[in-house]
């Protein structure tokens, strides 16, 4: 697996101050995309061991959040081989804080209806994932005033509420409350 870049102060992709990977490769291809450079699996450097201890030693300051992986796709198959060391690696050290993914892949249709059964990473990287952002960027939908999303069919999911639950569970909803 490659990667296009590490935020190291990114405030963008999920609440707090947060450590963004983004990993390359995309199929969506999504008319409008904010990093198409990133849809080429080959762009980018390679993704190693040394780049997830240099990820670690950055999420383990006091002030950052979290981290959030985001792509190009990190639901490609390919690159969830190369993830979920990372994801391991990071919930073991540092179990306290949360975990975003941003897919363009659909949840209930692409990630549970296939991936879970089919890709043996999914179910693994799903135990450790807090938050989902799901849905193709569709650009006739973008607005601004969205929260940590581009386009309003994205969602926003809580996983482990939702796979206990047995029904989506949205993280707009709690923010509501």
């Amino acid at each position: 697996m490659n990667y296009a870049d590490i935020k190291q102060y990114d405030v963008a992709n999920g609440p707090g101050v947060r450590i963004s990977l983004f990993v390359s490769g995309c199929t969506h291809h999504c008319k409008g995309c904010f990093n198409e450079v990133a849809w080429d699996f080959n762009y980018g450097k390679p993704f190693t061991d040394e780049t997830i201890d240099v990820i670690i030693g950055y999420l383990k300051e006091d002030f950052i959040s979290g981290l959030t992986i985001l792509g190009g796709e990190p639901f490609e198959p390919q690159n969830q081989k190369g993830i979920l060391p990372l994801i391991k690696r990071y919930k073991e050290e540092l179990p306290e804080k949360d975990l975003w993914i941003f897919s363009g892949y659909d949840f209930e249709k692409n990630i549970m209806g296939h991936m879970y059964e089919h890709v043996p990473e999914t179910k693994e990287i799903l135990k450790y994932t807090d938050v989902i952002v799901d849905g193709e960027f569709v650009e006739e939908l973008k607005t601004v005033a969205l929260r940590f999303k581009g386009s309003s069919n994205q969602r926003t999911i809580l996983v482990k509420e939702t796979m206990e639950q047995g029904k989506l569970v949205l993280w707009d909803d709690r923010i509501k409350k």
